[in-house]
């Protein structure tokens, strides 16, 4: 199930918001009920919430794949486990640390990488039969979440969790469980037996979750039909102008699709209670390769700089080789393929040389020319990220730079631009912190006691909203293009 699906959108959340409103509910009366006894006030006021939001989040996950849900459950209890083991205050068990850390790769190790695996044996002549092992969608974002959890635990920045269901909820909650953002425990620990909601959460968790449904549905799925035209067709026939048309469609297909996806989980996430950290910063704004990856993905990023490269040493030594590692590692997360480790490896090589060059100069730049350096380098790391097959990749690149036998410029690219051109107009501007100049020429208004400054963008927002959701909806009715890009990392 992906929230870009009518029966998500029609059926499973309304009905998640019915019993979750029955449920907080029930659970008001059992907290009303808890302070009139003569008992102290239970350290967890939501039970009955909490478990609604369980029942739906494994029901959510078995949809796809029932039998995968075993696996999740038996990281639950492994990762349940393993955190009461580690421990609290100053007995920290770091054995049990490692253990956990251990099962934890393991488990992404054997199915997700193993195919991948025996696969660079068979290259270099070692005959194993690969395994065919599926791959359980949304493991690394849980097992990363796991891991989190419990090196927080032997740190003492988090107590560990002795409340299984609290933990399993954790885990599992159905807004970030299969595609992000990896949520830390404790950005949300407090919220997981204690949360209050509000009018304005579920009016703004709502139309946040609008906004990624329109990303999602109106951008992704129109622009991934250019993207594949171009980028999954007969390279011979393929012209310059349609090999960079088809890049540009893919460079925002794929900002769209997984920032709208972190949209929608964020907004559902404020709706039941939750705040969620931000995932996206408008990254193509970025004047450098270093600003880039501070604004894209921002949860991985936090993950790999506080849990390997910090440990690794930082910035206080082998810095080089550190960022190289974090780098090899963040492409290898992306996919089992070597494609994917190139673009970790590339990226990983220019920051380690903007932190030399550029970036020691920055302010003697033009920012225009920074901004069109970091566009181009970021485009040609998406045909890296795209291309498994090396000789395609190398014939496309090719191509790219006026290297193909079809010439610069043809009909059929010609046609595909004018004909989505609103299209791309459309991505350009959604990838303009737009939303923040409204924002701010709002607040600016309510300074000056402007008296119809909170109504007009109340109206605004409702109006985008259900135009948003209209046009979503009829896109969707019938589309054969749907699935969400990042599902499969």
């Amino acid at each position: 199930m992906v929230f870009s699906d009518l029966f998500f959108l029609y059926i499973f959340i309304p009905a998640v918001m019915l019993c979750y409103a029955l449920a907080r509910c029930a659970d008001k009366a059992y907290a009303d009920n808890a302070k009139n006894s003569r008992f102290s006030m239970p350290k967890n006021i939501c039970p009955f919430s909490n478990g609604v939001l369980i029942v739906f989040s494994l029901i959510f996950y078995a949809w796809g794949e029932p039998v995968y849900i075993l696996l999740m459950l038996a990281s639950v209890v492994m990762n349940y486990v393993v955190g009461l083991c580690i421990g609290g205050g100053e007995k920290r068990s770091k054995p049990a640390l490692v253990i956990g850390i251990i099962l934890n790769i393991a488990a992404i190790g054997v199915f997700k990488y193993a195919d991948f695996l025996v696969g660079t044996l068979n290259f270099f002549g070692l005959p194993l039969n690969k395994p065919g092992i599926a791959l359980p969608i949304g493991i690394s974002f849980y097992t990363f979440q796991s891991m989190s959890y419990l090196i927080d635990v032997y740190r003492g920045d988090v107590k560990p969790q002795k409340n299984f269901a609290s933990l399993l909820l954790y885990i599992s909650m159905f807004p970030q469980l299969i595609a992000g953002p990896i949520v830390r425990y404790s950005t949300i620990a407090a919220e997981i037996n204690r949360r209050h909601i509000t009018f304005d959460d579920i009016a703004e968790g709502s139309f946040r979750f609008l906004i990624g449904l329109g990303k999602k549905v109106i951008l992704a799925n129109q622009l991934s039909e250019i993207s594949s035209k171009f980028l999954d067709g007969d390279l011979a026939s393929l012209t310059t102008g349609g090999a960079w048309l088809g890049i540009l469609a893919y460079t925002f297909q794929i900002y769209f699709d997984f920032s709208g996806y972190s949209d929608m989980a964020i907004g559902m996430g404020r709706c039941l209670g939750f705040h969620f950290d931000e995932n996206f910063n408008y990254p193509y704004i970025s004047c450098t390769i270093t600003e880039f990856w501070r604004r894209w993905h921002i949860s991985l990023g936090s993950f790999f700089r506080d849990y390997v490269y910090i440990p690794l040493g930082g910035n206080r030594r082998h810095q080089m080789i550190n960022i190289i590692i974090v780098w090899f590692l963040t492409g290898l997360w992306h996919g089992a393929s070597w494609n994917f480790v190139a673009w970790g490896l590339y990226f990983g090589l220019i920051i380690v040389i903007e932190k030399y060059t550029i970036l020691k100069v920055r302010d003697k730049i033009w920012p225009v020319l920074l901004h069109i350096y970091s566009l181009f380098l970021i485009i040609i790391g998406w045909v890296i990220f795209y291309f498994e097959d090396f000789t395609r990749l190398k014939d496309f690149i090719v191509i790219m730079f006026g290297g193909g036998k079809a010439g610069g410029w043809d009909l059929v690219t010609q046609n595909e631009l004018f004909g989505n051109l609103w299209l791309l107009v459309a991505a350009v501007v959604c990838c303009i912190p737009i939303g923040k100049l409204i924002r701010n020429a709002y607040d600016k208004a309510s300074r000056m006691d402007s008296a119809g400054a909170e109504a007009a963008l109340t109206v605004m927002k409702t109006v985008s909203a259900v135009a948003i959701l209209a046009v979503s909806t009829l896109l969707l009715i019938g589309s054969t293009t749907n699935p969400f890009l990042y599902l499969r990392f």
